[in-house]
């Protein structure tokens, strides 16, 4: 039992369900601006997400398993957060790292299969942001070890939004809108960072690793995800007017409460418990996005 436990914190499988959304909303952008819905192109992009994202998760661990060994044992909240029985599973010993890649090997293959399964050229545009994604992931992990600035964190979270962008190709073009649908999650995703390294200050200091916060405080990194909100929120309403549903504003308006209030939340704490508690907000803003397109396609069709 202890090693199942230890592969579903591996693979944070409690979270099993939100990297499809997110793809899906990348793939249902794609059929309103293109058409193309089909069951089996869904349930396609539902395994290539899934598999694809863990893939990602289990690379995460392989690459930083002995530093995640520094991680203070009085300071687990996020580690708890993020996977449901609270392991490190690598830099614990639970599983071994030659055992966690070959399982990023098998990942690798199964989610490469299923690509290989949509039709080209989008299979090739899948493929490309699968190793390009892969690579950001690695060069996030081994570059915020010693920087100056945080470019490992511009840099290396362009993977999270070109997650969404690869859901679109599995229908679309490399056009516009897929630049715009990566422009509008972006910013959310270095704000969503700025949460998170937040949220685990002390374990990273521990690790000396830099982050925003390490880098330059938590005031100021309060104010990078403020920055990039209102960035998102710009990028936001442009990706509306380019989707062109006017009810989808709806949605969209949930998740910007959630991610207003956040801010004022931060801004008046600047604390590391402070973020943790609004971290759930932001990855509910996430989804709310996800069903509020996935559904938006639906209503139109339907309606």
């Amino acid at each position: 039992m202890g090693t199942v436990k230890a592969y579903f914190d591996l693979l944070r499988l409690h979270f099993f369900f939100v990297w499809p959304a997110l793809f899906c909303g990348g793939l249902f952008f794609g059929f309103l601006l293109h058409g193309g819905f089909s069951l089996t192109l869904v349930l396609q992009a539902v395994l290539i997400a899934f598999f694809g994202f863990e893939t990602g998760l289990v690379l995460n661990d392989v690459v930083d398993a002995n530093f995640d060994k520094k991680e203070l044992p009085t300071d687990k909240k996020l580690t708890k957060y993020w996977r449901p029985f609270g392991s490190r599973p690598v830099s614990e010993g639970l599983i071994s790292q030659a055992k966690a890649a070959a399982v990023f090997v098998a990942l690798v293959a199964i989610t490469g299969a299923l690509i290989a399964t949509l039709p080209f050229p989008h299979s090739l545009y899948v493929f490309t942001l699968m190793f390009v994604c892969y690579g950001l992931e690695v060069f996030y992990q081994l570059k915020k070890r010693k920087e100056k600035a945080p470019i490992a964190q511009v840099v290396g979270r362009v993977d999270f939004a070109l997650f969404l962008v690869a859901g679109y190709l599995c229908v679309g073009n490399l056009d516009l809108n897929a630049l715009v649908l990566f422009l509008f999650f972006y910013p959310l995703a270095l704000a969503h960072l700025g949460v998170n390294d937040l949220a685990d200050v002390a374990n990273d200091q521990a690790k000396g690793m830099n982050t925003p916060v390490t880098l330059y405080g938590v005031k100021a990194t309060v104010y990078w995800v403020l920055g990039f909100s209102v960035l998102h929120f710009a990028m936001a309403a442009i990706f509306l007017y380019v989707l062109g549903v006017a009810w989808a504003i709806v949605g969209f308006a949930v998740s910007f409460m959630l991610i207003a209030a956040l801010n004022v939340l931060l801004l008046r704490r600047k604390t590391a418990d402070a973020a943790m508690k609004v971290l759930p907000m932001l990855h509910v803003s996430m989804l709310i996005y996800a069903i509020t397109i996935i559904s938006t396609y639906f209503l139109i069709t339907y309606l």
